[in-house]
């Protein structure tokens, strides 16, 4: 029962149902075990807004503690500051945020980070195996921790890389979608003394006014009734629950990851850029021009092996994770994304114009095909091998890196399972609309095949 809540990138379930006391309390003993084996002498354990997450935090500090590591509570903080802990000169030697990120209010999870480097994938799939071994162990309650301050840390230095925008005289609003991410914008803002308006700033786990996704345009009509209401704020952000995310809109144009990505490139000299395999044709084929750019799978985790491996500047998901290495750290923090924007802008950017100057493509928001767990990778598989005998028409080349992407004279189309959800994912971009819309047709008709004969 409890293989559904070891994702490709983290642990993530069902608050009561899947992660409760026994398996959370398992699961912190045998990271401790993980982490004590790799040389770790301590780990930095930190919760974003969820209800669950005191809860959470009990049973898991119980866990790691009866493996004798020394365990640092950083508190409630968005994600991005538990990978700050361990940077910036600091003596942590692992982390793990409890955090359900952008998922539904009753879900929670963990997000593991040793050394520097993501705890998933294979390496996940085998540790979920020793937590079945030690479910029925008996772990006394042990809350025993030392607090530390990691968000005084963080936004001293974000003061300190952005202090060019202290007093910068532009309004912007930014939806906190009463994540976690409210506790360090609000100092944070102060301290460069910005022209901010908040929106559900106040950390509530139960995610009252909306979701915290911003990637589903119905969370976004908050902050787009906001900027209809006040003429004077031009820019607004969108941030998910655990504020590894961020979404740039204005009045007239939502920024996708992609679309940010390219506008950061653009600040930079002979940059090298990964992005992931659902980003726009136009981020390829723009860097090209002036850096050199990668495709690769989706998943931050994957995002952050690669960029290491490639010695990459900068890398984007569709989805708002963006990583930056070039003055930064490398992994996915939504808040320094954010002040990277407001940067550019500081510097006279014209932000949509440079979009609008791209060639016009049409692209589709994610399609999410629900599948089961059980047969999601094995439908793609079947549907790659049907591309590879032939049976799409007009297929210039197949790329495998992370379900399929399929080029095409005019235009591209994606098939892929999520890795964090029961879902396959679809989205296709093209040079019209019609021709997006019989690509989908296309693909869509070919899959109900394959699905039927399964």
């Amino acid at each position: 029962m409890l293989d559904v809540i070891f994702r490709e990138y983290d642990i993530r379930g069902l608050y009561d149902k899947e992660l409760n006391e026994k398996s959370v309390k398992a699961i912190g003993f045998c990271l401790g075990e993980v982490m004590l084996k790799k040389g770790c002498k301590n780990v930095s354990v930190g919760k974003d807004a969820r209800y669950s997450g005191d809860e959470l935090f009990a049973y898991l500090i119980s866990g790691l503690n009866k493996t004798g590591i020394k365990v640092y509570d950083i508190g409630l903080v968005p994600t991005p500051l538990g990978y700050f802990s361990l940077y910036e000169g600091l003596q942590f030697d692992a982390n793990i945020m409890i955090t359900g990120s952008h998922n539904p209010k009753d879900y929670n999870g963990f997000k593991i980070t040793i050394g520097k480097e993501s705890f998933f994938g294979a390496e996940l799939k085998a540790f979920s195996k020793e937590v079945y071994k030690h479910l029925d162990d008996e772990i006394p309650e042990n809350l025993k921790v030392e607090k530390y301050d990691i968000l005084s840390l963080y936004v001293e230095f974000m003061k300190k890389q952005f202090k060019h925008l202290a007093n910068f005289d532009y309004e912007f609003a930014l939806d906190c979608a009463n994540g976690a991410v409210g506790v360090v914008l609000e100092p944070l803002m102060k301290a460069l003394n910005l022209k901010a308006h908040f929106l559900f700033k106040e950390p509530d786990g139960t995610f009252p006014n909306h979701s915290p996704d911003p990637t589903e345009s119905e969370n976004l009509i908050p902050l787009k009734k906001f900027l209809e209401q006040n003429q004077n704020v031009q820019m607004a952000f969108a941030f998910d629950g655990d504020a590894d995310r961020v979404v740039a809109l204005n009045s007239t144009h939502t920024f996708c990851g992609d679309e940010l990505c390219y506008l950061f490139a653009k600040d930079m000299e002979n940059p090298r850029i990964l992005g992931e395999v659902k980003c726009s044709k136009n981020l390829f084929d723009e860097v090209k021009k002036f850096g050199t750019i990668f495709m690769g799978k989706t998943g931050h985790s994957h995002i952050k092996k690669m960029m290491k491996e490639l010695n990459i500047d900068l890398a984007a998901e569709v989805s708002g994770h963006i990583f930056f290495k070039h003055r930064y750290f490398g992994y996915d923090d939504g808040i320094y994304a954010f002040l990277r924007t407001l940067e550019l802008i500081f510097k006279g950017y014209d932000l949509e114009g440079l979009i609008n100057a791209l060639p016009k493509l049409y692209t589709t928001e994610e399609l999410k095909i629900p599948v089961s767990e059980e047969e999601k990778f094995k439908l793609v598989e079947a549907f790659k091998e049907a591309v590879r005998k032939g049976a799409l028409k007009g297929v210039k080349e197949l790329c495998e890196i992370d379900g399929a992407r399929m080029d095409f004279e005019d235009g591209w189309a994606l098939l892929r399972a999520s890795n964090t959800s029961p879902y396959l994912i679809t989205r296709f971009e093209a040079n019209t609309s019609l021709k997006a819309k019989e690509l989908e047709k296309a693909v869509m008709d070919l899959f109900e095949q394959v699905k039927n004969t399964m």
